[in-house]
């Protein structure tokens, strides 16, 4: 591990001792990436977690507009475990946490119901990754998913970064794997985001503006699992192709809703091409004025409104209440192991498994 950068002092008002922890005889620290213009993310390598990212409101304000935790400890034992870390070896849901490859069956471990979520209960994001910290705005992560671990066939070499950009407020995560057997992969970062910044308690998320660039969805059933159908957004409370409130229709009486609890959908996105880097949702906080807008290679993204959040309480005594956050993480579909008509999600051995997302915040008068 390499972090001979500075971390005290930041804008968060994180220290490093609270987050060196030795675990299994991994190291876990704290690593503080910034640029010229102000903005400040902070990271450990415990899941490759986001604990802050500080960014300026209309009046040159900063705050932290994601919920994050002040401990290491906070963080391996959160009631939200999927705190804004990274998620794999495959983000979301796999009916009953099986699926076949190459006519070979593959049993996960079950921790959302009937189902796997996220790569299971000890998923990439309660690993903990080797980081090598390269300049002030840059981090770099690696971790090796040995073959059969959670349940997933191949070993599996992830190198990540995070970094942030000199010339925006943009913060952008690139992933690239290899694996020595076929195997499936949906890699994400499950960000939960509020643009009015975290507080005692952090506010509801639904005065804030959205949209998503995407003319299709994936219903699901009550389970969570999609129903296969690649529906319109069309005449639902699901289309955001216009701004449109988060609590807008969030409790409208719609049989998606019901089942999600609020928003808990994949968005197919509007794509110029397969594997472009396009604009796939934006948002934005009409007090503060902080606006976000979320570039992804990736088919999709699901937006998640923090419907379970249970109020428990994060960094410097903030709470995060029901609905406190919004995510869009972006990703491949659902179940698509079990989804022969979704794009594919397997990887081969030869091949490699690359994705951008960037989230750019800004700020509206």
């Amino acid at each position: 591990m390499n972090n001979t950068f500075p971390v005290e002092g930041n804008l968060s008002g994180l220290s490093r001792k609270d987050f060196q922890k030795e675990i299994n005889n991994k190291k876990t620290d704290l690593f503080i990436l910034k640029n010229d213009m102000g903005m400040e993310v902070a990271v450990t390598n415990y899941g490759c977690a986001i604990l802050s990212i500080m960014v300026p409101d209309k009046a040159g304000k900063y705050a932290n507009v994601v919920l994050g935790h002040d401990s290491i400890d906070h963080v391996i034992n959160s009631p939200e475990p999927f705190l804004n870390t990274t998620i794999g070896r495959y983000g979301n849901r796999i009916a009953k946490g099986k699926f076949t490859l190459y006519g070979e069956e593959h049993e996960l471990a079950v921790n959302n119901g009937p189902n796997s979520l996220h790569g299971g209960p000890t998923g990439f994001h309660a690993r903990i990754w080797e980081a090598t910290q390269l300049d002030e705005s840059t981090v770099q992560f690696h971790y090796i998913s040995e073959d059969g671990e959670e349940g997933f066939p191949g070993t599996l070499e992830v190198d990540m970064t995070y970094h942030i950009e000199e010339e925006a407020n943009a913060l952008t995560i690139e992933y690239r794997a290899t694996t020595d057997k076929a195997t499936v992969i949906n890699l994400t970062n499950h960000g939960f985001f509020n643009l009015a910044g975290i507080a005692n308690p952090t506010p509801v998320i639904d005065k804030q503006i959205v949209t998503i660039n995407a003319d299709f969805y994936t219903p699901i059933d009550e389970v969570s699992i999609p129903t296969g159908e690649i529906a319109k957004v069309e005449g639902t409370p699901m289309d955001f192709r216009t701004p449109h409130a988060l609590g807008e229709r969030i409790n409208d009486k719609f049989q998606q809703l019901i089942h999600g609890a609020g928003y808990d959908h994949c968005y197919v996105l509007n794509k110029l091409e397969v594997g472009s880097l396009d604009l796939a949702a934006t948002c934005k906080d009409p007090e503060s004025g902080r606006t976000m807008e979320v570039y992804t290679t990736e088919t999709g993204v699901q937006l998640y409104t923090g419907n379970w959040l249970g109020g428990f309480e994060g960094a410097h005594g903030a709470t995060f209440p029901a609905r406190s956050a919004f995510c869009f993480e972006a990703q491949c579909f659902p179940d698509t192991p079990n989804k022969a008509h979704f794009p594919s999600a397997t990887l081969l051995p030869g091949d490699e498994y690359q994705q951008i997302t960037i989230y750019k915040f800004g700020v509206e008068e």
